[in-house]
Formats: C-alpha cells, sequence, structure tokens
C-alpha cells in the first residue's frame, strides 16, 4: 500500500504544538528520498508532469481569488533555491506568479524593523509569491555571527510568528521549506561553481566563510525550526542532496495544497448564457 504524504512527513515537520525546543535536523538525513519511487527517471518524469498540474491549479487560484499564497524557500548556499524555483515553478504562469530573492538589508531597510520591508512583499488575492531566502535570514545571520542576543533572537522569533499570524488570518496560505543538505554535497557543488567558467558569477569567496560557520548555521536553523513552526505556518525540512528529490517532494505537496483548498472558479455571468459571437 503506498504511504500518505502524512506518513511520509511524520520525520521532516517540526512540531506546531511543541516547547519550541531545537528540531533534530541530525534525524533527517539529506540525502533520504522520503517521496521518491525508486527510479530517478520515474521521478523525473513525476516532476514534470506534476508541473503541467501545477500551472493548472495555478490558474485556478488566480480565478478563485479567495486566498494568497506564500512560499519560503530557506537554505544555506547551494541548497537548491535557484533550482525549485526552476523545477517546480518555472512552468506556471507569470500572470499570478511573482518571486524575490532577499539579499541584505539595505540602509533604508536597515533603518526600520526587520519584517518592515517582507510586508511589502507578500501576496495579494489570488497570488502566488515565492521568496528566496526571506525574514528567517534576520534569525541565521546575526545569530552565528553574534550580532544580537538570546533575548532579541528570542523576540524576533515571537514577532515572526505573530507576523505570520497576521498573514495567514487575512487569507495567506504559508508553506515553509528548509531545504536540507549535508556538508559534503555543498562541498560538491561549491566546487562545481569553481570548476566551470560558466558558474562562476554564482560563486563568492565569502561563501567559503560562511561554510566555515557550517555547524553554528545548523544549530542556528534547529533552532528556528523548532520556535517557529506553527499550525498556521508550519516548517517541512526537505532533504535536498537529490535535486530531483527535492523538486518531487516540494510539489507534490504544493499540489496537494492547492487540492485542499477546494478551489473554484466564480460564478459565470448569467448574460453568457445563449450568448453567440458574431
Amino acid at each position: 500500500m503506498a504511504r500518505s504524504s502524512a506518513d511520509r512527513l511524520s520525520r521532516w515537520q517540526p512540531s506546531t504544538t511543541g516547547d519550541g525546543s531545537p528540531f533534530d535536523l541530525a534525524a533527517c538525513p539529506p540525502g533520504e528520498r522520503p517521496f521518491s519511487g525508486g527510479d530517478k527517471a520515474q521521478d523525473r518524469a513525476a516532476v514534470e508532469a506534476l508541473a503541467v498540474e501545477l500551472d493548472q491549479l495555478q490558474d485556478l487560484f488566480w480565478a478563485d481569488r479567495r486566498y494568497k499564497l506564500l512560499v519560503i524557500l530557506q537554505g544555506t548556499d547551494t541548497a537548491g533555491k535557484d533550482g525549485t524555483l526552476r523545477g517546480v515553478f518555472g512552468r506556471m504562469s507569470a500572470l499570478g506568479v511573482r518571486t524575490i530573492g532577499w539579499k541584505a538589508p539595505t540602509e533604508a531597510e536597515r533603518a526600520h524593523d526587520f519584517l518592515w520591508r517582507i510586508h511589502q512583499q507578500v501576496p495579494a488575492a489570488g497570488e502566488i509569491m515565492v521568496h528566496n531566502r526571506s525574514h528567517y535570514e534576520d534569525v541565521l545571520v546575526p545569530v552565528v555571527n553574534g550580532w544580537i542576543d538570546a533575548t532579541t533572537t528570542r523576540q524576533r522569533y515571537e514577532q515572526i510568528n505573530a507576523f505570520e499570524r497576521l498573514l495567514s488570518q487575512s487569507g495567506t496560505v504559508i508553506m515553509k521549506f528548509m531545504l536540507h543538505i549535508s556538508f559534503d554535497e555543498q562541498r560538491q557543488r561549491l566546487q562545481e561553481r569553481v570548476d566551470d567558467p560558466a558558474k562562476h558569477w554564482k560563486f563568492s569567496m565569502g561563501d567559503l566563510e560562511v561554510r566555515r560557520q557550517w555547524q553554528p548555521y545548523q544549530q542556528a536553523y534547529a533552532a528556528l525550526l523548532g520556535a517557529t513552526s506553527t499550525p498556521w505556518a508550519p516548517w517541512t525540512v526537505v532533504p535536498a542532496d537529490s535535486k530531483t528529490h527535492r523538486n518531487l517532494m516540494i510539489a507534490t505537496l504544493l499540489r496537494e495544497k492547492f487540492q485542499s483548498l477546494q478551489l473554484r472558479y466564480p460564478p459565470s455571468d448569467p448574460a453568457l448564457n445563449g450568448l453567440k459571437i458574431k
């Protein structure tokens, strides 16, 4: 009997009712493939089929206009955020899908609270918004570098939860994916960027400094996953050493989310009944 997504996800979703203690990332091997059928070619074909289906569902989502969808892709360097955008969202019409890649805040953005710039880039009715990195950078980079203390970090967790609850209560469906790769897989992907001149633009010497902070970042991720996975905005950890599996898992969960919303087209204009175009 095929396992349900709920069964497959049991190890990969932090509790939304716990005490906020750090999530055990070590119990989630990045090389596992819980959504794989066991054959890579079949998995690739499934991703292609899902991409077509998601494009159709996105049209219905846009027409329905009862919801907004915010998808957050978070992960270390080379975790596959750009690849997910191409593989999962690349077929969707630009009609109702927007993406934004968050970088270090500008001077003007730093003059406001850390969520100010985020709130300006959330989805409108019927729209899908994908954040490549997100406000969670503000409980990662400053924590690892010691720029904020534990009290401020806890305050930011609380502020993030309240912010996401506001969005949820205003009709925004929130899906948060932490793309989880291994230390060795990151090494291989960084080396590919060094070895391939066409990928040099993706590489920064600063990536090596961040890589040396691997363990503190893993700890920071574990802490935020435990503190900010809520009933209204749950986290899903995606084992992402396999690019195909990463896309398969996220696309499958997106399809299931769309289906759970019971989307419908708006009522037709009665004036269309029997109308003949001359």
